[in-house]
């Protein structure tokens, strides 16, 4: 290991030793390395910590900036980080790159070229010009041990480097995406002990690690009882750099362009349209007409399509960022009028978005929340075997004439279904939700697809009925609340 992980950092373990791999390959031969993810998640402090620790080179490319400029700014960063004395100028990205290969003659030295899309979007030749570079018998790759990394905000366009026919395809030794913190990081990042608390917090701004130090400073809810004045004071005020923060998220990412019809997209789902076909519904197009939007909006990793545990070729959409879809649900709506702040309106329009908040950003973001439990943090012998996928469905009871929503459909590697579960955030679970689900697990037995346990999801609590049976289940019905979800498995 060339360096130990700052304290400062917080988490970010396994990127870190990623990243420390890469770096410290001593093997002869310059090396390419590819980091991406959405803003706000800490890429550019992890670098700059692995360059400062390293005495590794950072160059961080600006928006819009024609090639000559891009060129001359880097030539800048190059002359004084060699502590070159004479002008140094970059006649084009060939001898640019050449120059970067030879800063690590003796030993590898990480070098890194930040928002790397703005620079390919002034220079489309960029990355053919690097395949070139990196050729492997070329002479002045194999006598540097510079290891380069590229990184990027825009996952279509990072990703896009290395797929298909992409000039950089089989240079990359490292491909490295940081994702957002998930709700039990989220929960410690945050400082929150109390779990309902931080599932409030995540509802609302999810795992960036950036809202709470760069855009909050701290600024958090000591309490349940702070909650909602925290809502308007910093996420709802348009004082804050909350407010305008998902309008920020989609115009920065050069992929989306006519934002306008992204964001009445993803307001569609907000809304509990999940389906093309819904969608296109919602904002009166044809379904063919938004599968290109739909795609984009999947490529930047703002909405996820998941197949339906039950139904072959049928699919439903979900946005995976919750200050996304609190923006779409809540924010959106009563745009003008937050803007135009008066004494008790914000207050006011939060009191009223109660149940708005509690059906549309509450109730599925804690469904994802389960499903990640379920998948990646329960004890395999919770369902009776290893999840390989968990996903939502929907089982049609043809006797009975009805379709019966699933929350929870854990699956094995066969697609066998070993658990099948409810989910509901402000609702006391009793013995009626018990048996919704036994008989759904009927219907499935019919089909020789009968679950072996029963689980049911509650941000408030169990009757004590419920709790007994569960008790006398021997492990068949499984209840999970939220200290389970925050600390158990």
């Amino acid at each position: 290991m060339l360096a130990a992980k700052p304290t400062e950092i917080f988490d970010r373990d396994w990127e870190w030793s990623q990243l420390d791999r890469f770096i410290s390959d001593d093997q002869p031969g310059a090396t390419l390395g590819i980091m991406s993810g959405r803003r706000r998640q800490g890429k550019t402090f992890l670098l700059e910590s692995m360059c400062e620790l390293t005495g590794g080179f950072y160059y961080a490319a600006t928006e819009a900036v024609p090639r000559p400029e891009a060129l001359r700014q880097l030539a800048e960063a190059w002359a004084a980080y060699t502590s070159t004395p004479a002008s140094v100028r970059f006649a084009d990205w060939e001898r640019a790159l050449d120059a970067l290969l030879a800063l690590a003659p003796d030993r590898p030295v990480p070098v890194v070229l930040d928002e790397f899309p703005y620079l390919a979007r002034e220079a489309r030749e960029l990355p053919s010009v690097m395949q070139k570079a990196l050729s492997p018998g070329r002479q002045q790759r194999a006598a540097s041990r510079t290891r380069l990394l590229l990184c990027g905000s825009s996952i279509s366009f990072m990703g896009g480097l290395l797929s298909g026919g992409a000039p950089l395809r089989g240079r990359a030794a490292l491909e490295l995406i940081v994702p957002t913190f998930d709700f039990r990081q989220a929960a410690e990042f945050w400082d929150a002990s109390d779990h309902r608390l931080a599932a409030l917090l995540y509802f609302v701004v999810g795992g960036t690690p950036a809202y709470r130090t760069e855009y909050l400073r701290g600024a958090a809810p000591a309490d349940q009882a702070h909650f909602d004045e925290w809502v308007v004071e910093h996420v709802l005020s348009p004082a804050s750099p909350l407010f305008r923060e998902v309008r920020a998220l989609l115009s920065e990412d050069p992929a989306l362009r006519d934002t306008g019809l992204y964001h009445t997209v993803l307001a569609a789902v907000a809304e509990g349209n999940a389906t093309r076909g819904g969608i296109a519904n919602r904002i009166e197009r044809k379904a063919a007409d938004i599968s290109h939007h739909l795609t984009v909006l999947e490529d930047a990793g703002l909405l996820v399509r998941e197949p339906d545990a039950f139904r072959e070729n049928r699919s439903e959409y979900r946005i995976t960022e919750p200050l996304v879809r609190f923006y779409h649900a809540i924010m959106r709506p009563n745009w003008a009028q937050l803007e135009r702040v008066r004494p008790g309106r914000t207050e006011r329009i939060w009191a009223a978005s109660q149940d708005t908040f509690f059906s549309k950003v509450a109730g599925p973001v804690f469904e994802r929340m389960c499903r990640l439990w379920a998948e990646d943090m329960a004890d395999p012998q919770t369902f009776g075997g290893q999840p390989a996928r968990v996903l939502s469905g929907v089982v049609r009871d043809p006797a009975a004439r009805a379709s019966h929503e699933v929350d929870i459909a854990a699956l094995d590697a066969q697609g066998r279904v070993l658990a099948i579960g409810e989910v509901k955030w402000g609702k006391r679970m009793d013995a009626g939700h018990l048996a919704r689900l036994e008989k759904i697990a009927q219907v499935l037995g019919s089909r020789d697809q009968r679950p072996k346990v029963l689980a049911l999801f509650s941000g408030t609590g169990f009757s004590s009925e419920l709790t007994e049976a569960a008790a006398g289940s021997r492990g068949r019905i499984q209840l999970i609340d939220l200290p389970r979800l925050y600390t158990g498995s």
